[in-house]
């Protein structure tokens, strides 16, 4: 049996490949984080959908694409032996506002936008384009 040592990494790669080879959807073990990322995502635009399957403790996540969106550009900014930490101050625009970023702040996983407008900083975990 395979260990992950960054899981949100794992998330990010598997939907990089299923897009690049034309999948209109990918699955990923569950986890809460992945979870909020990808209903983020959801109310963001950039994926279609994500549903829960399986029974406990066996889930797992399916992740439908937005057909209307090219291929995505997902890098994952903090990794587990190097975190990226970003203030309010530190918060630009990804793509000068076609992309976003997603951070861990103490209200929960925000896009760059909503911490700037509730004033808090976090870590940087990806940028999605």
């Amino acid at each position: 049996m395979t260990y992950v040592t960054d899981p949100i990494g794992d998330l990010l790669t598997r939907m990089r490949n299923a897009q690049k080879a034309g999948k209109a959807s990918c699955t990923a073990p569950h986890s809460k984080m992945k979870l909020q990322l990808l209903e983020l995502l959801k109310k963001e635009g950039w994926i279609s959908g994500v549903e829960v399957l399986g029974e406990a403790p066996k889930l797992s996540l399916e992740v439908t694409f937005n057909p209307e969106k090219m291929t995505l550009t997902l890098t994952r900014a903090s990794k587990p032996g190097r975190r990226t930490y970003a203030g309010v101050a530190d918060l630009k625009p990804v793509l000068r506002g076609y992309g976003i970023a997603v951070l861990t702040t103490s209200q929960g996983l925000l896009t760059d936008g909503q911490a700037r407008e509730k004033k808090v900083g976090g870590e940087v975990l990806c940028t999605i384009s």
